[in-house]
């Protein structure tokens, strides 16, 4: 969430996707408050079903206001 709110850039599933691998790579695993070892894939749907995406013009962003704001783990 922090790379989207970073870009300022508005998201498509695939183009979120794509940012996610060029930063941290197609390797990569995360994790959140309630989840962990999430693939790319994964952290997309995660939070998708955790409603932390804001539709617009574009497609869709994310909101700081969204954003956990306690420690994980």
């Amino acid at each position: 969430m922090q790379m989207m709110l970073e870009s300022g850039k508005a998201y498509t599933r695939a183009t979120l996707l794509t940012d996610i691998v060029a930063t941290f790579g197609p390797d990569s695993r995360f994790c959140t408050c309630s989840a962990d070892n999430l693939t790319p894939e994964g952290i997309i749907d995660f939070l998708q079903a955790k409603g932390k995406f804001v539709p617009c013009a574009d497609g869709f962003q994310t909101s700081s206001d969204l954003m956990c704001k306690h420690e994980a783990g």
